[in-house]
């Protein structure tokens, strides 16, 4: 075979490649899935109650995302959209996921309630369709916002520069710097303004 019959060959492969869809193979949780490609995705900008996968107890709402999830995108076409940064500290990507109808899983995740708003500066990109996602949640009171917040702490700390809230004595709470430090009245207050729960303190 020629150099030039060769170098055809191999661009349209490349060609072939670059084009061909993405699928959704398997769901793992709400909001991390397998792709046809092999390769693992966390979706972007929301977290989903977690499953425990080593047989212990899940999270309120955890099998209920997994599968509004695989409702919505297993077995289905999609295309990525990356922000600031392309994987995580597991090599996972982290992407903005989207239907063939122009829907972003992401968002309809979060507006369900099966999901909120878990901002990772600097990816920012869709900060504000999140928030508007999870604040009609919020409103409607649909999936996590069914059961009433709890306020069990007279106010809650929140740190601007990584969207965490948390309890007034948690130690990572403690280090926040004056200038990223702001005040909550309650949980609902921080969460309704996009900040998501400390994962050590709990609040």
């Amino acid at each position: 075979m020629g150099y030039k019959k060769l170098l055809g060959v191999l661009l349209a492969v490349l060609l072939a490649l670059s084009s061909a869809k993405l699928y959704v193979r398997q769901v793992y949780d709400g909001d991390t899935v397998a792709l046809s490609s092999g390769e693992h995705v966390r979706y972007l900008g929301v977290d989903a109650p977690e499953i425990d996968h080593k047989g212990g107890p899940s999270e309120l709402m955890a099998l209920e995302a997994k599968a509004a999830n695989a409702k919505l995108i297993l077995g289905k076409p999609v295309r990525l959209e990356f922000d600031q940064e392309r994987k995580d500290r597991h090599g996972r990507l982290l992407a903005y996921v989207f239907l063939e109808n122009g829907d972003m899983v992401n968002a309809l995740l979060v507006k369900q309630g099966m999901a909120r708003v878990f901002l990772q500066p600097p990816n920012l990109k869709y900060f504000s369709l999140l928030l508007d996602s999870q604040r009609l949640a919020m409103a409607e009171k649909v999936g996590i916002w069914q059961k009433p917040v709890e306020q069990p702490e007279p106010y809650y700390v929140g740190n601007s520069n990584s969207y965490r809230f948390h309890r007034p004595g948690c130690p990572l709470g403690k280090t926040i710097s004056g200038r990223h430090r702001v005040r909550f009245e309650s949980s609902y207050k921080a969460s309704w303004e996009g900040y998501s729960p400390c994962r050590q303190c709990k609040p």
